[in-house]
């Protein structure tokens, strides 16, 4: 019998660069497992991928999402994939979501918001940092025993590894 593959939707502000490196990482590092998503809040939402990213993930060898930046209404709406997991990348985006289908398990891991950077190569370094960082979070994620496991655990610790460095 196979396993569940556990559903990981990541929220930033434009969907451009955080969510996008979380997505990317995970979807390389566990795609057996897990399904990753990204989104961000459709008032805000970018055109394209940021340049950072597509330079820290093509640093990293890892694929770049093919999609677009999209809005959280497209992950909530009926026929959506429902999240196991929705680890938010932005406390500024924490208390604007909307409800998500299913009551999926969620966690706050604040990443500054370094598309914002005036200079391209301060953004450009800050994003690698940052998909690092995300790596070894997502590493941890991944050996979690999510399955039978107790749910309350299991979200303690996802929420737990916002505090790696």
């Amino acid at each position: 019998m196979a396993l569940k593959r556990f559903v990981v939707i990541f929220v930033s502000r434009r969907n451009t660069l955080r969510s996008i490196l979380a997505q990317a990482c995970l979807s390389h590092l566990g795609s057996d497992r897990f399904a990753a998503y990204s989104c961000g809040h459709p008032a805000h939402l970018g055109d394209s991928i940021d340049p950072a990213a597509i330079s820290a993930l093509a640093s990293a060898r890892m694929p770049v999402p093919t999609q677009l930046p999209r809005a959280w209404s497209e992950l909530t709406r009926g026929g959506a994939p429902q999240a196991s997991f929705v680890i938010t990348l932005d406390a500024g985006m924490l208390s604007l979501q909307p409800s998500w289908p299913g009551q999926p398990d969620a966690a706050l891991w604040d990443f500054p918001d370094v598309a914002a950077m005036s200079s391209p190569d301060e953004s450009a370094r800050a994003a690698l940092l940052m998909l690092y960082a995300l790596r070894r979070r997502l590493e941890l994620m991944i050996s979690l025993p999510l399955h039978g496991s107790d749910r309350d655990a299991i979200r303690s610790d996802v929420r737990d590894l916002a505090y790696m460095q």
